[in-house]
């Protein structure tokens, strides 16, 4: 496979390949995409919103106006007093952003309805029947402004049979309609105003809205579809924002959309159809979205409802202006996200519509410009495909960056000068992933034409003196160095008896199932496995790089090796089992020692191989042979242990090994630092460490004491074959006392 990859044809063709994939994508609809680009159009938004305007103002029902008029929902007699006083103000027009679908439950026929029998209350009934009913009050007062516009939104059931009234509706050219017919947002259910509201009002528009996949609304529909459940026949809708400025602008003239005529080359990257209310020119997509443009929340355009109904208001703040009732008091479940504020009263989003129209500052993404990026990833992408092999790294990256800041700069004027909306960011993102491919994959091709010059030396050794050598050519020599190294033995207790049971298969099965984890620890502590021994293994810390803490590594290694037996030994037996033959658990020897040795290449100038030789090496492989002797699974040198003398350590014996004259302390590792933090592990270390003190005196009664002592501790029976070697000796010794020479060194027979 990494050969065939090499092959100069079959990179391009892979790359070639990802690339088509890539330019695809730029036109998918997949939310991570969206999220890239809208990201992008938020900063921009940021960084540069639009400028405001004082021609909309918004009548808010907020927590001021509950505390000073009562809770939600108002009398509709106060609803058409918020009316009238609007109109003698002077507004133009006046825009509901709130639906009146129920029945108002303070109008006097309905508290009437619900008093009791009797003499007493029939009396108040009639009084209260004669009194206008509060919706018929309401809609009285819209029909007298003459410039109120209600709103209607979508539903997700109910309301059958109830359809939004239209006053004037829209013109609506052939093209136009088709094209919206197919793609504008489609509602089975909507939930709109009494019908006396709605027929006495001068407008009547939609006010739903819709966010996209991160909850946020940067587009709002201009036009919506209504198709009433179980019905074939759909009609359109304007927005409440549309309707706001038709009845400002008059209410005379229909609101007409069409497509938009194309006469030059920059009308191509304008949005596809156009709304038309007097002079005002909107550009909207093929589903009728509208891209708002946001300015900062304006806290100057609020004005508390309580104020206009107690007259306490600047008459020229209302004049000649469109004002937007809605709410953004708490608990009434209005507030939305934009790109510039985490949550605003939803009415923001029309007065942001609206002060765009009357300024003719607009932002669109035209389906052309899925086209521009497209294209730009494809050429740019083939480009770094094709420089690639022939091209410094260097000079390409340079490259690349430059047609990324190419690609910002770009997206950047279309959106400050034209109002385009042109993602910069999956174009550059796209272009960089080919060239780290496309630098990859030369990367593998010359790097596996080095492995075949090198390839069978590169059989021998490891991978760490591989990289040395790579780097440091001159090693490449017999020779090498003093330094001081941790060296560790491994062993298969009881191999031989282990081997006889098995077929060649199983005892080579067997050995890689032990080796392979053994050898994965080692590489996870940073060591360096020099040789295979049959069932033995070499390794080694700090060399051939420098490791710090190399003691402490070798014996975390070694802990962890330990553990890593029980899940050995559970899948052997398991397949001793299955294969009807004797299980024969694992157990290993390890041998520890840290010294300064001779490390570095060894051998003959035919062959050689990274190695290390010397005193501390040969001690390390004693003591491997000495865990049998004491029955436990670590044995480390005196060195080795000074430099983890926070873990769970006990000292074992003071020991003159084979083939040295100098006795030397050894030691075992029961765990880490954890473990040797804890109250009953400092207990019986303490016990133990008394027991040899005793026994090194020659006093073998008192050693037999603390022997006793600290085996009762070992609850675990860690140490249980360690105190009974020791129980035999001190028997020994207390029937034949050692000589007076003796000085509590145990000279070991065997290697």
């Amino acid at each position: 496979m990494t050969r065939l990859l090499t092959r100069r044809s079959v990179q391009f063709g892979l790359l070639l390949a990802l690339l088509l994939t890539a330019t695809w994508f730029s036109g998918a609809d997949r939310p991570w995409l969206q999220r890239l680009q809208y990201l992008t159009f938020d900063t921009f938004n940021k960084i540069a919103p639009r400028a405001s305007t004082d021609s909309v103002v918004i009548v808010d029902i907020d927590e001021d106006s509950l505390a000073a008029l009562g809770q939600w929902p108002w009398p509709r007699d106060v609803m058409g007093k918020l009316v009238d006083e609007l109109k003698a103000l002077g507004a133009s027009a006046i825009a509901f952003d709130i639906v009146f679908a129920e029945p108002d439950r303070t109008s006097p026929t309905l508290i009437a309805d619900r008093l009791p029998d009797g003499d007493d209350a029939g009396i108040a009934r009639k009084v209260l029947e004669s009194m206008p009913d509060n919706d018929t009050v309401f809609a009285q007062s819209i029909k007298n402004a003459g410039n109120v516009v209600s709103g209607f939104v979508w539903a997700n059931s109910g309301n059958e049979g109830k359809v939004p009234v239209t006053s004037r509706g829209m013109v609506i050219s052939k093209p136009a309609r088709i094209t919206l017919m197919d793609h504008a947002p489609a509602a089975q259910h909507m939930v709109v105003n009494l019908q006396g509201i709605q027929e006495s009002s001068a407008g009547n528009g939609s006010f739903s809205v819709s966010t996209d996949v991160d909850g946020i609304v940067r587009r709002v529909p201009l036009v919506v579809k209504f198709t009433p459940e179980g019905s074939d026949t759909s009609t359109l809708y304007p927005s409440l924002a549309l309707e706001a400025m038709r009845v400002a602008l008059g209410g005379k003239d229909s609101i007409q959309i069409m497509v938009a005529p194309q006469n030059s080359t920059m009308d191509l990257l304008k949005a596809s159809l156009q709304v038309k209310i007097g002079p005002l020119r909107i550009p909207v997509n093929d589903d009728g979205q509208f891209w708002v443009y946001y300015t900062p929340e304006k806290k100057e355009r609020y004005i508390s409802a309580y104020k206009i109904l107690t007259k306490s208001v600047d008459p020229t703040r209302i004049k000649d202006k469109i004002v937007m009732v809605g709410t953004s008091a708490e608990g009434l479940k209005d507030m939305r996200s934009s790109p510039l504020n985490l949550f605003v009263p939803g009415v923001e989003m029309h007065v942001n519509i609206i002060e765009q129209a009357l300024q003719g500052k607009f932002i669109s993404r035209p389906a052309l410009v899925q086209g521009i990026e497209a294209v730009f990833i494809f050429v740019a992408g083939l480009l770094v495909i094709v420089l690639a092999p022939f091209v410094n790294l260097f000079f390409l990256f340079a490259f690349v960056i430059a047609l990324m800041f190419g690609a910002f700069a770009l997206s950047w004027h279309a959106y400050i000068d034209m109002g385009v909306l042109i993602d910069p960011v999956y174009p550059s993102l796209a272009v960089m992933v080919m060239f780290v491919l496309a630098s990859l994959l030369s990367y593998l091709k010359a790097e596996f034409e080095r492995r075949e010059i090198r390839g069978a030396f590169g059989l021998y050794i490891s991978q760490d003196v591989m990289k040395e050598l790579t780097k440091n050519p001159d090693k490449l020599t017999l020779g090498g160095e003093i330094k001081p190294l941790t060296i560790m033995f491994t062993d298969i207790r009881n191999f031989t008896t282990i081997a006889e049971g098995m077929t060649p298969q199983v005892l080579i099965h067997t050995m890689n199932d032990f080796l392979t984890p053994m050898s994965d620890e080692v590489m996870k502590a940073r060591g360096t496995i020099d040789k295979y021994m049959g069932d033995a293994m070499m390794a080694f810390w700090n060399a051939p790089l420098d490791v710090p803490d190399h003691e402490r590594l070798a014996v975390k290694a070694a802990l962890s090796m330990r553990e890593v037996l029980v899940p050995i030994n559970e899948k052997l037996k398991a397949q001793a089992l299955a294969e009807g033959r004797n299980f024969y658990p694992l157990n290993c020897g390890i041998g520890i020692n840290t010294g300064p040795v001779a490390v570095g290449n060894m051998g003959s100038r035919q062959r050689f191989a990274y190695s290390a030789l010397g005193d501390a090496v040969n001690l390390a492989s004693r003591l491997e042979s000495q865990t049998k002797t004491y029955g436990v699974n670590i044995l480390m040198g005196e060195a080795t242990a000074k430099k983890c003398a926070d873990f769970a350590l006990m000292e074992m014996d003071y020991i003159r090994v084979k083939g040295k004259n100098e006795p030397v302390r050894i030691y075992t590792a029961l765990g880490d630092d954890l473990i040797a933090g804890s109250t009953d592990f400092k207990t019986w270390q303490a016990t133990h460490d008394a027991f040899l003190a005793a026994y090194r005196k020659g006093d073998f009664d008192t050693a037999a004491k603390h022997l006793k002592a600290a085996r009762g501790m070992d609850t675990a029976d860690r140490l249980g074959d360690y105190y009974m070697v020791f129980e035999l000796r001190i028997a020994d010794f207390q029937k034949t006392a050692p000589s007076q020479e003796w000085d509590g060194v145990y000279a070991a027979t065997s290697k």
